[in-house]
């Protein structure tokens, strides 16, 4: 990569990391309110994020104002050509709202759909993951690897659930089968960190079906950048607008989840014939 295009990543990295940061002060300054709850936490949730997200918009964009900002929270501003920040200010809602660690702010600048920049801050734990194409992954400007696990068994495994998730749906039934198939299954609620945590040793695994693009987009860049294995369900390319997935340490790993979710898929199919046979693998990082 030319010098000048490493210079122009980072200092997309840096002002990212800054306006990660920034976010993060505004997340901590709502949470030290302590009456969050008797107050009534979706509203104030909601100024939470769109106080967070107006301070990273106003960074970027004032760095770049030719890129477009895609957010949670408003309608996307476009941008020219094909630079496009995808935002969320506050990844782990539920967790914020009951004072619980596990939440984060997700900034990834994508250039033709394609993520060359990822950051996920934690304000409580003051850890910040970056990625950069080519550029590897960091915490807290650390290099940071996966974990050596190669089998589900052994595997520590994390899910995200839609919030309507009810008894006897195909989310269910993959949970139950993959809690069997694994050392143990968390579900920590936010993908953002879900995603990091694979990269840096945490978690040894990781699929779900009920994100949005800018609940992974950051996260997904950063997993790859630190050497780990992330695809969509039937083991081909990550389509970031369709972000339905399946993340792990190693290939070894990722394909025994893959056989798993994929005999619980079939197992279902047979019930209720409303599930799709999945390809054949192909491993993606982006």
């Amino acid at each position: 990569m030319a010098d000048n295009a490493l210079e122009e990543l980072e200092e997309f990295v840096q002002v990212a990391e800054d306006a990660a940061r920034r976010a993060g002060e505004v997340l901590l300054h709502w949470l030290e309110r302590k009456s969050v709850r008797e107050k009534g936490p979706k509203d104030l949730v909601t100024e939470a994020d769109i106080e967070a997200q107006s301070v990273i918009r106003s960074t970027l964009l004032k760095s770049f104002p030719d890129h477009g900002f895609h957010g949670e929270e408003g309608d996307p501003i476009p941008g020219r050509r094909g630079w496009e920040w995808v935002v969320d200010p506050l990844d782990g809602t539920t967790n914020f709202v009951h004072q619980l660690p596990g939440f984060a702010v997700s900034i990834a600048l994508r250039q033709q759909l394609r993520p060359v920049v990822g950051v996920v801050f934690d304000p409580l734990a003051n850890e910040c993951f970056v990625a950069a194409t080519g550029q590897g992954a960091r915490r807290n400007g650390v290099p940071i690897r996966p974990s050596s696990c190669r089998t589900l068994s052994a595997a520590l495994v994390a899910a995200s659930f839609s919030p309507a998730v009810r008894r006897g749906s195909l989310e269910i039934e993959r949970f139950i089968e993959v809690l069997e198939e694994s050392q143990s299954l968390r579900r920590l609620g936010s993908a953002a960190l879900n995603l990091c945590y694979i990269a840096m040793g945490r978690l040894d695994a990781y699929w779900t079906t009920s994100v949005r693009s800018w609940d992974v987009a950051a996260g997904a860049l950063i997993l790859a950048e630190s050497g780990g294995i992330i695809t969509n369900l039937q083991g081909g390319p990550l389509d970031l607008d369709r972000p339905e997935l399946v993340a792990a340490s190693q290939k070894s790993t990722h394909q025994e989840l893959m056989a798993v979710i994929r005999r619980v898929d079939a197992r279902f199919e047979g019930r209720s014939g409303n599930v799709s046979k999945p390809a054949g693998d192909a491993e993606a990082k982006l």
